[in-house]
């Protein structure tokens, strides 16, 4: 599943399915199998229409896609996953527990609320506070004065494989005329792909 591997950012369709995870969602004529928090399963219902931000999980074996209503919820789990040893479905579990409490976690040190998940014992989730802590030192996750959409592209381009720090570099040079988030995305990409 390497070199030409096209990544998922992002997947507008209608819920088929949400009585088991991954729920399956339709956008045109294929039925895509989605992880989801479980609260955010609860929140679905079978024909609606739904928007999720999506991580591309590509390994030797498997293809998976994650999904998650909010890109906070996509970049915490993003954060969960370079933490070595903690795969998605964990990560998935963690994030389940929502964003702003597992920063509140990460901050005051709390083992216990990391220990009360699945198979995630002492160890992993002393990895979890010490590893995130410092790479989210100053970083807000929520992001909640963002009105130019810089999360979103973020998540987007995160969502499809590329690394963090030089999304960052790509953005700031993006020109003000890109208005749109589809431009800003595709002038992303081109200039990604010269990195």
């Amino acid at each position: 599943m390497e070199g030409g591997c096209r990544m998922i950012g992002a997947l507008r369709g209608t819920v088929f399915q949400t009585t088991t995870n991954p729920i399956i969602v339709f956008a045109g004529d294929v039925g895509y199998a989605v992880h989801v928090p479980d609260r955010c399963m609860s929140s679905l219902s079978p024909q609606s229409t739904t928007f999720l931000y999506i991580h591309t999980h590509v390994r030797d074996d498997a293809l998976e896609l994650f999904g998650f209503l909010t890109p906070q919820e996509l970049r915490m789990f993003t954060f969960l996953l370079s933490v070595s040893g903690i795969g998605p479905k964990t990560a998935l579990n963690i994030v389940d527990r929502g964003v702003s409490a597992i920063e509140h976690a990460i901050q005051d040190a709390d083992v216990s609320f990391f220990t009360t998940i699945p198979r995630l014992g002492k160890k992993n989730a002393q990895k979890i506070i010490i590893e995130l802590k410092s790479k989210m030192g100053g970083m807000d996750l929520s992001l909640t004065d963002d009105t130019s959409g810089t999360s979103d592209l973020v998540d987007a381009l995160v969502g499809m494989g590329y690394d963090k720090t030089n999304v960052y570099t790509v953005i700031k040079s993006l020109s003000d005329e890109d208005s749109s988030l589809e431009l800003k995305l595709r002038h992303a990409i081109q200039l990604l792909g010269k990195k």
